[in-house]
Parts: structure tokens; C-alpha cells; sequence
């Protein structure tokens, strides 16, 4: 079998090494090149681990940045710990094992409901793409097993569609914008779905990484149904008016957030679709014929952003989303 890399144009390697970050290095040399490397431990004393923990509040929280808190009903605290959250698994490699990585897990799940989802990003709504995003963060700290997390992944389940795959239960009703906004309100009852409209592929992509980190539930047949679907919908409009463009494929951003070609990819391949199916393929094959020539891949190639001047933020992110690449081919092709 070939390499990787021979799946692609340019060879990456090189200039993921020569990017002169140390947490990025350490992931390329340990899951692209498959060297013995240093318990993960060794990163959470980088000096930029230790400063974004160092803005951790005694409760686990992070602090919301002022103006940020203009609704009364959602739940920012809970937001900002979330977004850092991302950055201290996904880029630092944290677990619970770490004391501010398991203080802000247990302030996130603090705010989990007694039936197991996470409410708060629409106010008292239901928001099925954000429990599959937390739940996915919870399970690569170190939860998979914990009752919490299984309650979680159990909820997610009773919340599809009747085509498999998910949606946020408030879009599938015709609210006017006034109506919405009373309903994002606080203590406002959640809306249940209208079961019979079709899934969201934006809000499935998110949903379905609580499943792709999962050992056992990344097995079971219903994740491959809706790893299926969402690869059926690479490329294509969402049916629903919330980022709707089929542009929101091709933007990218590491750690992840929204559903994009990288993170769906991340996704499903972890669920089992593999070299052999012709989605996969066609997805594979449009990012290395996007590759740039110095071996890294854009941030975005939607229009404008596209063609911006580069900065010193935008190369960083290249070269987190280059990494994302490079696990999917790695795993599909290694």
C-alpha cells in the first residue's frame, strides 16, 4: 500500500514540522508520522496552555468578554467555557486528568439537563448540534464512560428525524422571526421537532462527533446511517435557511465548530466509511487538488475571504486545518 502522502500533490510534512509550534509538531510527529513521542501531559505546560488556563475562574468558567452578554436568556458562561474547552483538548491535548481541563468539564456539565442535553446557545431551546459538539469534547477528556456522557449520547438518539440524521427542533416549525424570538426567551418551554421534516446536514456534522470520538458508539448502526447521510449531502445547499450555502463546506476552522467538508470527514471516516466508498473518494480528491503549494491547505475558499492577505492569525489556523486534513487522509489511506 502507498503512503498517505502519495494521495496528495505536495508533501505536508515539512511544513507542518517548520511551523515553530509546539503543540502542532507534537500531533504531526505523533498521529501523521507515528513516532514514539512524549506522554500528551508534556504540552500543558507550554506557555500557551498555561496562559489560557490561567483565565480560568475558580468554578471552572471562563470570562465572557464584556458585551458579549446581551441576552438575557442564553447561557454565555457556558458558551465562552465551551469555546475554550475546544482549544485545550483539541490543540493541548487535555483530559480530566488535567485539573483545569476537568474543572471546566464539570462546570459544562453542570449545566447539563436531567434528560441529558445541553441548553443555553437558544436560550431554553433544544440545541442538538451543540450537545453532539460538547458531548464529542467531554468524550475525548476522558468521559466516554461516565454516566453523564452516556445519558447525553442516549438523548441525542431520541432526538432524529425520521430519516435518521438531526436538525435543531425549533426550525422545523414556520416561526416568524417575531415568534422565534419570544420562543428563545427565557423560560420558555422547548419546541419538539416536526419529526417528519428532513434532517440538517450543517447541524448532523455537529451532532455525529459525539458519536466519531465514542469507541462503542461510533460502531453502531445508527451512526452509520447518519454518517451515510451527511456524506450524501457533501457539497450541497442545507435545506434549511440557517447556513444554508453550499460555501459552508469549504470554510474551514480548527478546533472545530461548525460543520464543514474537514470536520464531516473527520466524522465519518472514525464512523467507518472509508477508500472504498465514492463519496469519501470525490471529498478526498477535491482537497488534494485544493492544495496549496507550499503543502498546506486555506483556512477558506469562499468568496471573499478567499483571496484575503494572509496574517499571522489566518497562517496559524492553516496550519491546525492542515493537520485535520492530513488525519483524515492518514486514516482513510495510512
Amino acid at each position: 500500500m502507498k503512503s498517505w502522502r502519495a494521495h496528495l500533490r505536495y508533501d505536508p510534512i515539512p511544513p507542518l514540522l517548520a511551523s515553530g509550534n509546539d503543540a502542532l509538531g507534537y500531533f504531526v510527529r505523533r498521529d501523521l508520522l507515528g513516532e514514539a513521542t512524549e506522554p500528551v501531559n508534556s504540552l500543558w505546560a507550554l506557555p500557551e496552555a498555561r496562559k489560557l488556563t490561567n483565565r480560568q475562574k475558580p468554578d471552572g468558567s471562563f470570562p465572557v468578554p464584556a458585551g458579549k452578554d446581551k441576552h438575557g436568556a442564553i447561557d454565555y458562561p457556558l458558551i465562552e467555557t465551551w469555546r475554550q474547552f475546544r482549544y485545550m483538548v483539541e490543540v493541548y491535548g487535555m483530559t480530566k486528568k488535567h485539573p483545569p481541563a476537568e474543572r471546566a468539564a464539570e462546570f459544562i456539565l453542570s449545566r447539563q439537563t436531567k434528560e441529558g442535553d445541553f441548553r443555553g446557545f437558544l436560550a431554553s431551546q433544544y440545541a442538538t448540534y451543540y450537545t453532539g459538539a460538547i458531548l464529542s469534547l467531554l468524550i475525548q477528556a476522558g468521559y466516554a464512560e461516565d454516566a453523564r456522557a452516556e445519558k447525553g449520547i442516549r438523548w441525542l438518539l431520541s432526538m432524529r428525524q425520521d430519516d435518521g440524521a438531526w436538525t435543531v427542533p425549533i426550525l422545523t416549525h414556520p416561526f416568524c422571526g417575531k415568534e422565534m424570538y419570544r420562543l428563545t426567551s427565557r423560560f420558555m418551554q422547548p419546541v419538539e421537532p416536526d419529526r417528519s421534516k428532513p434532517f440538517s446536514h450543517n447541524w448532523t456534522g455537529m451532532v455525529l462527533r459525539a458519536f466519531a470520538a465514542h469507541p462503542r458508539y461510533r460502531k453502531i448502526k445508527e451512526a452509520k446511517a447518519a454518517a451515510g447521510l451527511l456524506a450524501d449531502r457533501f457539497f450541497q445547499p442545507d435545506v434549511y435557511t440557517s447556513y444554508r450555502s453550499a460555501d459552508y463546506w469549504i470554510r474551514f476552522q480548527y478546533p472545530f465548530w461548525w460543520n464543514n467538508l474537514v470536520a464531516a470527514l473527520d466524522s465519518v471516516t472514525r464512523i467507518g466509511l472509508g477508500a472504498a466508498d465514492p463519496r469519501i473518494g470525490r471529498a478526498l480528491q477535491w482537497l488534494s487538488d485544493h492544495q496549496e503549494k507550499d503543502g498546506l491547505w486555506r483556512e477558506t475558499y469562499a468568496e471573499p475571504r478567499a483571496q484575503a492577505k494572509e496574517t499571522p492569525k489566518t497562517r496559524d489556523a492553516r496550519y491546525w486545518v492542515s493537520l485535520a486534513v492530513c488525519r483524515v487522509f492518514r486514516r482513510v489511506h495510512g
